[in-house]
Parts: C-alpha cells; sequence; structure tokens
C-alpha cells in the first residue's frame, strides 16, 4: 500500500495548528528558522518588498498550505523572504480579503503563519479612502486606531490559548512604540481612525457620513481583522494607509479600482521607500 495522505490542517477549524503547519513549511522553503519582522502589502505596495533588502526566497503563497489563490487585480500571490543585515523580513505580496468570500480565520492566516514564524512586529499596509479634511490622493497615513464594521473577527468560537486570552486587550492595537518610530522616519505622517467595511462595493455617500459619525477618517475594505489576529498572538501592530481617493460623496469622481491602482502606482516609490526604512528600523 503506497504511503497514507497527510492533510493540511485546515485554518478555519485549527488556525493554530495551519499557522504552525505553514510556518514549518516557510522555514524549510527559505532556509530560515525564523523571520523578525512581516509585513503584508496591500494595493500597489509591492515597491516596499523591493527595497527591504536581499530576497533570498520567494515562493507562492499557497504553497505554505492554507492560502488560496487571489482573484483581486493588483494582489500578489507570493511570499518573500528577504535578509536586512542580520535580520530576516517576511514580506506578504498581497492578501486575502473576506470580500472573496473566505473565511475570518483564512484572512487571518497570514498573520497568524509569520507569528508562528518568529514574527513579533507585524506590518500591514492597505490602499484607503480619505474622510478628513486636508486629505489628499497619494498621501501616506498612520494608522491609530479602528472600528471593525465588518461584522466578522478571526476570534469567533472557541478560543486557542496557544494563540492568546480569550479577550485580548485591544486599547493599542496599533502599537505607540512603532508609530513613534514611524513619525521619526517621516515627521510628516499625520494619524488617523481607519474603519474597516466589507465590501467589495465603494461605500454610498450615506455610508460614508456615517463612518464620519462614528470616528472614521479613513474607510476600507482590510486590515482590521488582520491587527485583530496579530494583536490576539501578541505581536506589535504598524499599520500605514495610502490615501488614493476621496470617499464617496466627498467629490463628484466616480470610484474605480483601476484609478485606485494608478494612483498607487504613481506613489509607489515614495511609498516603498517610506515602508523600507521604517521596517528597517524595528
Amino acid at each position: 500500500m503506497g504511503a497514507a495522505l497527510v492533510t493540511f490542517p485546515d485554518p478555519v477549524t485549527s488556525p493554530f495548528d495551519a499557522a504552525e503547519a505553514s510556518a514549518a513549511r516557510l522555514a524549510e522553503a527559505t532556509g530560515v528558522e525564523r523571520h523578525d519582522v512581516a509585513v503584508v502589502l496591500g494595493s500597489g505596495w509591492k515597491p516596499a518588498a523591493d527595497r527591504m533588502g536581499e530576497v533570498t526566497a520567494e515562493l507562492p503563497m499557497t504553497e505554505l498550505g492554507g492560502f488560496p489563490e487571489a482573484s483581486v487585480q493588483g494582489h500578489g500571490t507570493t511570499v518573500r523572504s528577504i535578509r536586512n543585515g542580520d535580520r530576516h523580513i517576511l514580506a506578504f505580496m498581497g492578501r486575502v480579503h473576506l470580500y472573496e468570500g473566505h473565511h475570518p480565520n483564512v484572512v487571518a492566516h497570514g498573520v497568524r503563519t509569520a507569528v508562528r514564524a518568529g514574527a513579533k512586529a507585524v506590518v500591514l499596509t492597505n490602499a484607503a479612502g480619505g474622510l478628513r479634511p486636508g486629505m489628499w490622493a497619494g498621501q501616506p497615513v498612520l494608522i491609530s486606531d479602528h472600528v471593525n464594521l465588518t461584522g466578522h473577527t478571526p476570534l469567533l468560537g472557541v478560543n486557542d490559548e496557544r494563540f492568546g486570552p480569550r479577550f485580548p486587550d485591544m486599547s493599542h492595537a496599533y502599537a505607540p512604540r512603532l508609530r513613534e518610530l514611524a513619525r521619526s522616519v517621516d515627521p510628516e505622517l499625520e494619524e488617523a481612525v481607519y474603519l474597516g467595511l466589507l465590501g467589495p462595493t465603494y461605500e454610498t455617500p450615506a455610508e460614508v457620513r456615517m463612518v464620519g459619525a462614528l470616528g472614521g477618517e479613513l474607510v476600507g475594505m482590510s486590515t482590521v481583522l488582520e491587527t485583530i489576529a496579530a494583536a490576539h498572538a501578541g505581536a506589535e501592530v504598524l499599520a500605514v494607509s495610502l490615501v488614493t481617493n476621496l470617499a464617496a460623496g466627498l467629490t463628484d469622481e466616480v470610484l474605480d479600482h483601476d484609478d485606485v491602482l494608478a494612483v498607487a502606482a504613481t506613489s509607489a516609490e515614495r511609498m516603498g521607500t517610506l515602508i523600507a526604512d521604517i521596517v528597517g528600523r524595528i
């Protein structure tokens, strides 16, 4: 008889075991036992990975197990291991979104894998709509806090104490230390509250007014579940939004994903350098 087929742990029902298994595959594929910092690169942020150091390995996320194929234009499907001096950086070239139909644990699988691979800090990037007066397309903004209106959480169900406590404190989910470090790289960086919605539609003008009434200054369709999972697992989180448009109703322009990618492409070099400099100091 042939060897028994080994089934990969399901990140939906066994998120800790799945993260452990993916971290083990990562170590085997890259030859790096532990990565120090993880970076998740959203729409248009790929140039950041090109500036972080020497790429020593790059492989499809799907080879790690637990990751679905990307289905959105502008989002990558690979993960890089990057050497920066004596440190190792893990860069996810894209992310998984709730609006693709995935379970919250699948959305959080990347950051959980990174933490199990040794990352003590997780840097999240995204493209976002700006609500605060004075914000402009192409502006990088630090996320100081969030409001999760996706209707989902990666902590639903029985808590696995191997990740973290049943009721994790989120009062400092976006680490003050890392935000201060980021401002030491660029003192002009502003901070704002990010409100996460499910998507994939852009917001209606009425929804944008609701976001503002709830304290949101940035709006997008990612990041909040990854932050919850990373904070739950004990990692420090830094998140940076690239304002790619003013939110619906604030201008007469029709929102289009191609326009978001175009703004990201125009800002790519500057944003890449910013993130690379920040990661180099963590």
